[in-house]
């Protein structure tokens, strides 16, 4: 399959909505059915990668004719779902932690490998029990010792710290390529990463992500309007996601997708709805 990870860095809150709400949440954020982890439709950033194209002959060849041509033929490039990664989640100790689990780690290898990802982790770090959580070893910014244990504090679980050299092995893989040539944020991955257990994450993905409260003002009274009251949700800034982008030689050469898709990453873009507003900043970063 010729096909390459990429990455999606949050700078801003990122809303990639389902266009209504069942519950408490007006707009939520998309999530997947089976196990509830938020993801960003591929629709969105291909179409984010499209707008950003502005070579009309590379544009149609890679991305596919515009729409009132669409029957002509398919588009070369093809853009997965990005998927949760890691999430940040507030800690007492070093601001936040970037959290995973071992499910989620699991499913990023098995698509890593599929895009033949090279210097790939081989192992999982996974926690004993729901009150563990694994960290690296020696570099932790987000432990506090407490007598002969230590102690991770998110939100208001409070998790026993096990040092183990797996996360260091993952941080540093996934820092040289969410944060190429960066040092200092690689540093920061390295010292903040957190792996938990699958049911803590689930129970994070319910109570640690970003509600915000907005209203519609009328005109002239400056009072809320009636029914202008509602509730969003987004994925907090430095969220990280993933995907694949998979070439399908259709009117362009796989290395003239692959060099397109390149050359539009990188650089902050706007992804998901809520752009007046300041949501969806986001860097994205082909592997």
């Amino acid at each position: 399959m010729n096909a390459r990870l990429f990455f999606v860095h949050a700078l801003s809150p990122l809303h990639a909505g389902t266009g209504q709400g069942v519950g408490a949440i007006d707009l939520p954020i998309a999530r997947e059915k089976a196990t509830g982890l938020p993801f960003v439709p591929g629709s969105s950033l291909k179409g984010v990668l499209r707008d950003s194209c502005t070579d009309p002959d590379r544009r149609k060849k890679v991305f596919g004719p515009d729409t009132d041509r669409a029957d002509e033929h398919a588009g070369s490039a093809q853009i997965s779902d990005a998927r949760l990664l890691l999430l940040p989640i507030r800690s007492l100790a070093g601001t936040f932690a970037w959290v995973t689990s071992p499910y989620v780690l699991r499913r990023f290898l098995r698509d890593a490998q599929d895009a033949q990802a090279a210097g790939l982790p081989t192992s999982v770090p996974s926690p004993a029990s729901e009150d563990q959580c694994k960290v690296a070893q020696d570099a932790c910014q987000i432990s506090i010792a407490s007598g002969n244990t230590s102690q991770v504090y998110l939100e208001d679980l409070d998790l026993n710290a096990v040092a183990d050299p797996a996360v260091n092995t993952w941080a540093t893989w996934l820092g040289s390529k969410v944060f190429p040539n960066d040092p200092q944020w690689q540093q920061m991955l390295l010292g903040r990463l957190c792996v938990v257990h699958d049911d803590v994450l689930s129970f994070l993905l319910e109570t640690a992500t970003e509600v915000t409260a907005r209203i519609k003002l009328q005109e002239n009274a400056k009072t809320v309007q009636k029914g202008g009251l509602w509730y969003e949700e987004a994925l907090p800034t430095e969220t990280i996601l993933y995907g694949l982008a998979v070439a399908v030689p259709v009117k362009a050469a796989v290395q003239e997708v692959f060099a397109v898709l390149q050359s539009l990453m990188g650089q902050a873009v706007q992804v998901g709805g809520k752009a007046t507003v300041g949501r969806g900043l986001c860097r994205l970063q082909m592997e």
